[in-house]
């Protein structure tokens, strides 16, 4: 890892050992070479791949820019495709 990052061992050491908390650039790098996510490796999911998908990324991004009533109509659509995939007995996750 130390040769990827192009760093010494001693600080990947110390960032297992939590003495040195790495920028948000190491800990996109690292997520990126262990293929994964950041939020994956600061505990916050579960789910080793969550918004990997590029695509997805890009929709959730520009529905951030949406107004609040065109947003909620989105998601209840969405969630009512996921609803009608579980139904279905369809693998939603």
């Amino acid at each position: 890892m130390a040769g990827i990052l192009t760093t010494s061992y001693s600080v990947i050491g110390k960032y297992e050992c939590d003495e040195v908390i790495p920028s948000i650039e190491v800990v996109k790098n690292i997520a990126k070479i262990l293929g994964t996510t950041v939020g994956y490796l600061l505990g916050e999911t579960d789910e080793v791949n969550i918004f990997k998908d590029p695509a997805m990324l890009n929709r959730l991004t520009i529905s951030k820019s949406l107004i609040q009533k065109i947003k909620k109509h989105l998601l209840s659509v969405v969630d009512g495709f996921i609803q009608a995939l579980k139904i279905k007995n369809i693998a939603v996750l």
